[in-house]
């Protein structure tokens, strides 16, 4: 297999020195070139011809939103994973250029000394990325996934719903969250693999856009229909069940498939507090976060629903459910919302006429 080619964009030549040494560090890849701003990437892309661009959010002259604007305009399908500062300004910046069509995003890595493990951080985090987006430009043949049938496992009332997603994940939660009514009657808990800061700025977001309320997790806040919660970074966010009540709890205990928050964390304690009247679903996202969740789920009687392969950014998360024979149905994108209310209204109907 030939490497992947990488166009790295950054008016720092000390961040883009950075940059190419860590990617040198893997035989899979290569650095196609550099760019030191917008103008300057726009007319390398045709001669290194990259299979993926980094691209570096503050620019002088023509930004990496402006840039990124026009190489969605000239190409777009290519992958294009942001650069950003760990700052509100940066996180902004960040939703800002995903809304536009970036593919991933991470944060800088630090060129000060004794910033080791902080370039060793960001080197795992942009190789892993850079190796799964890129793959997704060269998609291998395979049969249609048959998600096993619905069982009379799943006639309990559905009492919340959890969701789980990472790459691509917020633009999926822009389309899936206004979907749901003014009236929906559950609560709603979500892990987004996002780092400190950038969850709360997410949760904003969302917020303006739907009917429900939307905000960060924070420890001890009862569950209420009409809440959304998602867990805020760096953190890990269960659901705990104290008496009648059920309650968030916020920790930060290790990681779980090198994440933190994990879905897998959620959904666990999703099963443990609901057992069969919890559904789940999982969107676009790298990784098989979420599967070992979805298993306690399943065996606690719940329901499992997934975003498709066409429609997701990776299909690595719910790939990896499908795969494990988890999934009770595999939806696009834009049915996954009208498809999570209909659900979870019938079922509660049901309950309800139940004797």
């Amino acid at each position: 297999m030939k490497p992947y080619r990488i166009l790295i964009v950054d008016d720092s030549a000390v961040i883009r020195k950075v940059l190419s040494n860590l990617l040198a560090s893997d035989p899979e890849i290569v650095v196609a070139g550099t760019a030191g701003n917008g103008h300057q990437a726009l007319a390398r892309i045709p001669d290194t011809n990259p299979d993926l661009i980094t691209l570096d959010i503050e620019m002088p002259g023509l930004d990496g939103l402006e840039t990124l604007v026009e190489i969605r305009k000239l190409y777009p399908k290519l992958p294009v994973i942001m650069f950003s500062s760990l700052t509100e300004r940066g996180a902004k910046a960040t939703l800002d250029a995903l809304a536009r069509g970036a593919s991933d995003y991470v944060t800088k890595p630090s060129v000060s000394r004794g910033s080791d493990g902080s370039r060793e951080q960001v080197q795992e985090e942009l190789i892993r990325k850079i190796k799964s987006l890129c793959a997704v430009r060269v998609p291998h043949p395979q049969p249609a996934p048959i998600p096993p049938p619905i069982s009379s496992r799943s006639q309990s009332r559905i009492d919340v719903v959890a969701i789980g997603t990472s790459t691509g994940g917020p633009n999926a939660l822009g389309v899936v969250m206004p979907q749901f009514p003014a009236d929906f009657p559950v609560p709603i808990v979500i892990v987004q693999h996002m780092p400190p800061l950038f969850t709360r700025l997410l949760a904003e977001r969302l917020n303006n856009l739907t009917r429900l309320e939307v905000r960060e997790g924070k420890a001890g806040e009862k569950l209420q229909r009409g809440q959304v919660w998602i867990a805020p970074g760096d953190h890990h966010m269960t659901v705990v069940r104290s008496g009648t009540d059920f309650v968030l709890g916020i920790n930060q205990d290790p990681q779980e498939n090198s994440c933190r928050p994990a879905v897998d964390v959620l959904f666990r304690s999703v099963a443990h507090s609901y057992g069969a009247n919890a559904m789940a679903v999982v969107l676009t996202g790298m990784g098989s976060d979420g599967t070992r969740g979805s298993a306690d789920i399943r065996q606690a009687g719940g329901e499992i629903i997934v975003q498709d392969e066409p429609t997701s950014v990776v299909w690595g998360m719910p790939g990896s459910i499908v795969a494990a024979s988890l999934a009770d149905r595999i939806y696009p994108l834009a049915e996954i919302g009208p498809e999570v209310v209909r659900r979870v209204a019938m079922r509660r109907a049901l309950g309800a006429a139940r004797p």
